[in-house]
């Protein structure tokens, strides 16, 4: 059986055969604040008086990068949030281990990495369940948290993630290291990180590999440490839309 797990604890079940994605439609949808016990608050301790951000990195796990990645946010002494895409989950389930054995927090990237809105139903669909499934089955855990490839949302898309029950992540500020910028300019734009922020990366570029000690010793001077992304009600404006993530203390 394929248990979608709830915030109380409890799961819904959706058969899993060559009928899965209409099983899993039977899942009863709801919003995604409902599907979070925690509302972000803000938790300043000792070193971070300013709060939290969060270091997100998509795409993965990419053998070329992932091990020296985690060594320096693991000498930097900082989590982050790795959104993974099913295809590279499931050829490289090992790396997807040693992120979560380093401390860091997985995610959900879709399987291959779509245009959602343009994929339509059920193949959009299938794409998020089946990563979480493949995810599940790698780390023991459930993924609470799906970032949609592009940013790209629908009302489908939105549908989509609270039947199962995941977080939509989008982010504040993007490195756009996807487009070539190199680790000066990844490092400048993380200085543009307000408390609560979220920044995007992707674990195949050096360049954000390199910017990661740069960025942490820039936060901490500012006040501010990496943490986890929680739910919050309020609208953080993205575009011509909102989301409700944040960065809060892990």
């Amino acid at each position: 059986m394929i248990k979608v797990p709830r915030s109380s604890g409890r799961s819904r079940r959706l058969v899993a055969s060559s009928g899965a994605v209409a099983a899993a439609a039977a899942v009863v949808a709801m919003s995604p604040a409902a599907g979070h016990a925690a509302v972000a608050e803000r938790h300043p301790h000792l070193g971070c008086p300013n709060g939290y951000v969060a270091l997100t990195f998509d795409d993965g796990p990419t053998a070329a990068t992932l091990p020296t990645l985690l060594d320096r946010l693991r000498a930097a002494g900082a989590r982050a949030t790795f959104f993974n895409q099913g295809n590279n989950a499931e050829a490289r389930p090992d790396l997807v281990r040693a992120e979560q054995r380093a401390g860091m927090w997985i995610g959900n990237h879709t399987n291959t990495h779509p245009h959602l809105p343009q994929l339509g139903e059920p193949d959009a669909f299938k794409e998020i369940l089946g990563t979480q499934l493949t995810l599940r089955r790698i780390t023991g855990r459930w993924p609470t948290l799906f970032r949609p490839p592009y940013g790209e949302v629908s009302d489908q898309v939105r549908a989509d993630e609270a039947r199962l029950r995941v977080l939509e992540v989008l982010w504040t500020v993007d490195s756009r290291d996807w487009a070539g910028a190199g680790t000066d300019e990844i490092v400048a734009a993380a200085r543009t990180l307000q408390p609560g922020g979220i920044i995007l990366m992707h674990d195949w570029a050096q360049a954000s590999v390199d910017a990661v000690p740069r960025i942490v010793s820039d936060l901490r001077d500012r006040g501010l440490c990496p943490g986890k992304i929680a739910f919050t009600p309020k609208k953080v404006p993205f575009g011509d839309t909102y989301f409700h993530a944040t960065a809060v203390a892990p």
